[in-house]
């Protein structure tokens, strides 16, 4: 209750209290009069005719009449007064409880108005709240034949490869009834053709001693935006296949008259080797257009020796650091066990050696470590380069994403190796990460399974 509403109800009470202390002090004084005029009448003229000890008698009667008289009286006028009080309390409740509702109704009226679905949970993880939107998403998303499935474990849920449905504890009402905060998590709601992407977020509550007390979740639709990137993929995945076949043609060629240059002068030669060198590059460009373009990155894990794969890559990098001035290192224990596809794993790898080698213009050290965290195994590639801003740092996993002392560098490349390497880290379970910051160099941390997850139940 606020001040001025304390003031005016201090103000409402303050003229009835003091009526009602003179109403008290009249019904008092008339109490006292009558309780002593009565008894006395009835008591001091038979009295005059009696004896004196009778007298005695019949004053103490009186008395007793008159205090029985008195605490009726009392009790009467305090009941009244606590029934005045009681109708005013009642009558404050109810303005207080208009009050509530009406705050109740807009409040309700505001979260049916917004575009986006919302869902408050309690500790247990049972709803508190669910807006209109959300009500409508989870009905397009109930199984066919099946009314009102408004329980999160009935409605058909996928990931983003719109088959495989989504597990109960990845949907998002289990996860946030967790205690898990997590933001941007797609999901797929209903069958295609018809089924919308949500982004997904949830945020937990606390009490005042920091105990979870519940979670808020919210839905936004981002179908559109998902079909855009998606259709943007399959121009940058046709217009890549189309490049790939002459490109391999001029590259054979090529190689067939560098395969019999006996008879060509060495400006030639020379020329015919540029042309080669930069047909091979555009056909690596094109590969990794086809990658990032193609959602789903395939892996085979098995149990691997990571300081193997690392040693290797440092080994191919090695002509190019040496070209860049650059030093390379290594400190990892061997054998480092870790459950991943080879192949994949070294094409990461080498990502990662050579950004961090092509980013130190000015030459320097590039020097991989490991760790153990329980049963993960976390790689770090660390140079000491130009590094980049914590904003630069934050996108520099997207796709085609370039910062712009890399661009004021003229520093090659396409922006893609980071993102594929990402792609195929997650693909393994894993997640990567990246520490910068301008002048000082970059550490990109790599976290992978130690063992094979143990099967569902």
């Amino acid at each position: 209750m606020s001040e001025q509403r304390l003031v005016r109800s201090a103000g409402r009470y303050d003229k009835p209290v003091g009526r009602r202390a003179r109403v008290v002090a009249c019904h008092l004084s008339l109490t006292l009069v009558l309780a002593a005029a009565v008894p006395a009448a009835a008591v001091w003229w038979p009295a005059l005719l009696d004896t004196p000890g009778m007298t005695a008698a019949v004053v103490f009667a009186a008395l007793v009449a008159l205090a029985a008289s008195f605490a009726l009286s009392l009790a009467r006028i305090r009941l009244r007064l606590e029934l005045r009080r009681t109708r005013a309390k009642e009558a404050e409740l109810q303005s207080l409880l208009a009050d509530s509702r009406e705050r109740e109704r807009l409040l309700n009226t505001i979260l049916d108005t917004v575009d986006v679905g919302i869902v408050a949970l309690d500790a247990a993880g049972r709803r508190l709240l669910t807006n209109s939107w959300q009500s409508a998403l989870e009905k397009s998303a109930a199984p066919a034949g099946v009314a009102g499935a408004t329980e999160e474990a009935q409605l058909l849920l996928t990931g983003q490869d719109q088959e495989t449905p989504l597990p109960l504890e990845r949907r998002p009402l289990r996860r946030a009834a967790s205690g898990e905060s997590f933001a941007d998590y797609l999901v797929r709601f209903g069958e295609t053709p018809g089924s919308r992407v949500v982004s997904t977020g949830a945020r937990p509550l606390q009490d005042d001693d920091g105990g979870f007390r519940g979670a808020v979740v919210v839905f936004n639709e981002v179908t559109g935006l998902v079909d855009a990137l998606a259709a943007k993929d399959d121009v940058v995945s046709t217009v890549s296949h189309e490049f790939r076949t002459p490109l391999t043609s001029i590259i054979g060629n090529l190689d067939l008259v560098l395969g019999d240059s006996a008879g060509l002068s060495p400006t030639i030669v020379r020329r015919i080797e540029v042309a080669q060198r930069n047909a091979e590059r555009l056909l690596a460009l094109v590969s990794d257009l086809l990658m990032s373009a193609n959602s789903t990155v395939h892996v085979h894990p098995r149990r691997t020796d990571l300081a193997s794969l690392v040693e290797a890559s440092l080994g191919s990098a090695q002509a190019h650091a040496h070209a860049s001035r650059v030093s390379l290192s290594m400190e990892l224990p061997a054998p480092l066990w870790a459950h991943v596809d080879p192949l994949r794993i070294s094409q990461a790898l080498d990502n990662l050696v050579s950004n961090a080698i092509k980013y130190s213009p000015d030459g320097g050290n590039v020097h991989v470590s490991a760790s153990n965290e329980r049963d993960r195994v976390l790689l770090h590639v660390e140079d000491d380069g130009m590094g980049m801003t914590a904003a630069d740092a934050d996108r520099v996993f997207t796709r085609f994403f370039r910062s712009p002392a890399v661009r004021g560098g003229s520093i090659p490349g396409a922006g893609l190796g980071l993102a594929i390497t990402k792609a195929i880290v997650e693909r393994h379970g894993g997640s990567i990460s990246c520490r910068s910051r301008p002048g000082c160099g970059s550490t990109f941390t790599v976290e992978l399974p130690a063992q094979a997850a143990a099967p569902a139940d």
